[in-house]
């Protein structure tokens, strides 16, 4: 006879035996809801943790769609610096779900961003996606003749993508106040000029995120084929804010921030059943790893976290099911780079720590 419904629960259910006795490299924690066919095409995009998810599926042989790639004269050490080979198109990261929500509305609405064409010394910037062009364009007009063809681009991508991978980063975000255009960084921290007047801080909060990701799906769904509909894989990025403008400490903020992202893949995961959820949040921030996961920097992920995230993900997909390598997952720890040293992703929220006095 049963006393208590607790009697009934594997070991995973109580922290002593799912947390506190297991190794940090070892966390079993995450269970598809579906399988990843070898077929599908995979699109990712998210903030600057999700490059990472990018890199690795493309080395484990998942089909990462890239309908913007690089050309074939730029070196492969280039790319990231042009944005290239960072995600399914070249889009830079997208920090907010109002940012992804924004760039669907170009791809399949008459929906078109005003005033984007962001100046400094000389020269312009697409202010959507500032950091893929480092030297600038020459006019505004070429501005808007390479946005037209990125969002082309962007569009075939979201046509072809079975399966759509995206990583929440922030809940904060700055706005054009007059037609509300979220861009991906303050204007003035890369180019533009920052004004009181033209732009605003904007914290989303839950049900504008939540409203933000449903309306993405329903209207990537109405422009797919009925036989080729996207399911949704979400994460949380595990970096925390480089800087706040909420008015409340960078920590409490990024607690804040992280803990409204993962309620809103939590409520996405539990009631549709075309949404996965998968947990590199928890495996970079869980108590027991003490913090081995982060740089010195205690933002940055070390690589050794890397790769404990990904072949979590990578394991529990793969066909014949092989156990994670934890000797060569081991041979990566204590590898973790120093403060303000270089790092193997491109993140414009990290710049504004050069406003730091």
């Amino acid at each position: 006879m049963i006393k208590n419904p607790y009697e009934k629960l594997g070991k995973d259910a109580f922290w002593r035996t799912a947390v506190a006795q297991v190794s940090p490299l070892a966390l079993d924690i995450y269970r598809k809801k579906w399988e990843i066919d070898p077929s599908w095409n995979i699109a990712a995009a998210g903030s600057c943790f999700a490059q990472h998810i990018s890199k690795h599926l493309r080395q484990n042989n998942f089909n990462v769609i890239d309908t913007e790639p690089a050309p074939l004269n730029l070196p492969s050490e280039m790319h990231q610096k042009y944005g290239y080979s960072m995600y399914s198109a070249r889009f830079g990261n997208i920090y907010t779900m109002r940012q992804l929500l924004q760039l669907a509305k170009e791809a399949f609405t008459t929906y078109c961003p005003k005033e984007i064409a962001w100046q400094k010394d000389g020269v312009f910037y697409d202010a959507l996606r500032p950091a893929v062009e480092p030297e600038g364009l020459g006019t505004e007009e070429e501005v808007y003749t390479h946005r037209k063809y990125h969002i082309h681009k962007v569009r075939e991508m979201f046509l072809n993508a079975d399966l759509f991978i995206f990583t929440f980063g922030l809940t904060e975000a700055w706005i054009d106040k007059k037609y509300g255009t979220v861009f991906p960084t303050v204007p003035g921290s890369i180019a533009g000029v920052f004004s009181k007047e033209k732009h605003q801080f904007k914290n989303f909060i839950f049900s504008e995120i939540m409203d933000d990701f449903n309306a993405f799906k329903v209207l990537l769904h109405k422009n797919q084929s009925v036989k080729k509909q996207s399911k949704f894989l979400l994460t949380v990025s595990p970096v925390p804010l480089t800087a706040t403008n909420s008015g409340i400490h960078v920590l409490s903020a990024t607690t804040y921030s992280k803990s409204i992202l993962r309620a809103v893949a939590g409520q996405a995961f539990k009631h549709q059943k075309d949404v996965d959820y998968f947990p590199s949040f928890e495996i970079i921030n869980n108590c027991w790893s003490r913090g081995i996961f982060y740089q010195n920097n205690m933002r940055s992920i070390s690589t050794e976290g890397v790769n404990i995230a990904m072949n979590t993900f990578i394991n529990e997909h793969s066909h014949d099911k092989q156990e994670v390598n934890q000797k060569k997952i081991s041979e990566t720890k204590n590898k973790t780079t120093t403060y303000n040293q270089f790092e193997d992703v491109a993140c414009e929220e990290a710049l504004l720590e050069n406003f730091l006095k």
